[in-house]
This record gives C-alpha cells, structure tokens and sequence, in this order.
C-alpha cells in the first residue's frame, strides 16, 4: 500500500499541530492504531439530545459556510496540481486522495463532530472498500479514511456537484451510467481491470444511494462483481451516528457522536458468478450485525437481492 511519504503523512497526523485547538485533546489517527481510538471533542454525557435553539442553528451555519469556504480554498489549489499533472493519471489518483486525506480531515474537525475509530488495523489493505450511507458527513469521513492510490465510483452525475464533482473528474475517478445496465456493467469491468493493472484499491457506497433515515437500505451486486473481477477483498466501513449528525434535506449539523469502524477483509479469491446473490445477503447480514437497532432495516425492507448492479 503507498501511505509512506507525505501522503500517509498528510492522512495521520501532519496536521496535528494546526488542528489540536485548545479544546482538543488529540485527531491525531495512525493507520496502526490500537482497536479503539476516540478523537476530538469528548462528549458531555453518554447520551446525545437535539439542541434545536437558534444558538444552536446560528453555530451550524457558521460552520457550514466554513466548511464550504474551506474546501474552496483546497479545491482550487489541488485543481490547479490536477491541471498540471493531466499527462499523468496514476498521480492524479494519488493527487486526488491526497486532497482528500487534507480536506476531509479539516471539514470533520470545522464540524466538531466527536469520533470513535475502531478496527483502524485494516485500513491500509489493497481491497474493495464499502462503507453504508446516510449523510453528507459519510463523504468527508471516507475523503480522510481511504488510503492512497484508492479510486472511487459514482453515478456519472457527479460531475456537476458544486467544486467536488470536477475535482473527481480530474482526479481521475470512475463514473458509471446507472441508468443503463449494460453500460454500467462495461464499466465496472473495465474499473475491475484498472484496479488490478494499476494496483489500486476501491471504494464503493454498495447501497446505490442516500438513506433518508439512517437504515440500511437493500445493497446492490455491482461491488460483488468487482470483487469477481478483481479478487481483491472486500473491507466494509461501518459508519454510525451520521445521519443523526447532519440529516438528509437539513442544513442544521448537530455535535452528534459517530462511529467509524473498519470490519476485517473478506477473501473473495474463492468466490463464484454462480452465488452473487448470497454474497450480497452475506455482506448486508454483517453490517445489520455491527449497526445498532435504529440503523437497521425494517424487516420489510431488509431484502438484499437487487437487478441492479450499483
């Protein structure tokens, strides 16, 4: 994996210096870390209760328009890198996730959001990586979290996603048509074989889209099939708490404590197109098994099996 050098550097801890304010103890996050680590403010209490006041609301904005400003400032400057290394798309990629570890990690301390890291051991793996979705937040999280030398996947209407949809073209991700099933499926093949020529790692949301509650919604097959193809591992990202965070249709980010936990790899080096479906099943069962009850499906929604392959 390349985290060495100023890459893995920008992603643990070389901007320790400048985001340990006073009232933080420590965002520092070693890809070694121990099992359980928490980061950044300690919440008062063992619970978390709404605090819906204008006190409350104007702190939010505040934060939000820092957020935005601040992710134009790197934006443009890494623009400008991308611009400049247009010859050379492997580091773009790299480029790209290294904008990623420098902006997501100042995005989550701006927001302020406590944060509990578990199973950090297992995000340096050469892998597929798949993680639930539920809120803006789960973004900047996975920006910070993923290693370099990761490509990403998303609808090909990314692109028009104010300052971070172009950053994504030219950082020289993938984007797939998912309003044609066949074209989708050309291209996780050919993002299957890019993975492997160029020794990359992946990451994919499997359940297509947004929750708009914080359940799990029913995943769909395209990340087993580039598993398939590529016979990398399958890392799941277990994200809690974001939802309650910053919720869907909401510009009101509350202090909300979350939880990032990265499972252990799943080998795919056995697997059969003959048993796709029980893969999905299989996948899906173990996050209900690590998300707590409010983040769980209903029964009724709780079928995995999907025509769809992102």
């Amino acid at each position: 994996m390349e985290s060495s050098g100023a890459s893995s550097f920008l992603r643990n801890r070389n901007l320790e210096s400048f985001l340990n304010a006073s009232s933080i103890a420590t965002f520092g996050v070693s890809s070694k870390a121990s099992v359980k680590e928490e980061v950044g403010y300690r919440p008062r209490t063992d619970g978390y209760a709404d605090d819906d006041g204008w006190f409350s609301e104007l702190i939010s904005w505040i934060r939000i328009v820092t957020c935005f400003l601040s992710m134009m400032v790197t934006t443009f400057i890494w623009a400008l890198i991308m611009v400049v290394l247009i010859p050379w798309p492997y580091e773009r990629i790299r480029q790209g996730n290294i904008y990623g570890h420098v902006t997501g990690r100042l995005l989550m301390w701006i927001l302020g959001n406590p944060i509990k890291f578990e199973g950090l051991e297992y995000a340096d793996e050469k892998a597929i990586y798949i993680c639930n979705h539920a809120s803006p937040i789960d973004i900047f999280l996975i920006m910070w979290l993923t290693p370099t030398g990761t490509v990403g996947i998303a609808k090909k209407e990314i692109i028009w996603y104010p300052l971070f949809g172009q950053l994504y073209v030219l950082a020289n991700h993938l984007r797939i048509d998912r309003s044609n099933p066949t074209a989708a499926i050309e291209s996780m093949r050919e993002a299957a074989h890019a993975v492997v020529k160029n020794n990359l790692s992946l990451i994919i949301f499997p359940e297509g889209t947004r929750s708009k509650n914080g359940r799990l919604l029913p995943f769909k097959k395209g990340f087993v099939h580039l598993a398939l193809q590529s016979r990398r591992p399958i890392v799941p990202i277990v994200l809690t708490g974001t939802h309650l965070a910053w919720r869907k249709g909401s510009l009101h980010v509350r202090p909300a404590p979350l939880t990032v936990k990265f499972l252990p790899p799943i080998k795919t080096d056995e697997w059969t197109a003959d048993r796709i479906d029980e893969y999905v099943e299989m996948v899906h069962d173990l996050y209900v098994k690590h998300l707590p009850q409010l983040q769980r499906p209903h029964s009724s929604n709780a079928v995995t099996r999907n025509n769809s392959v992102s």
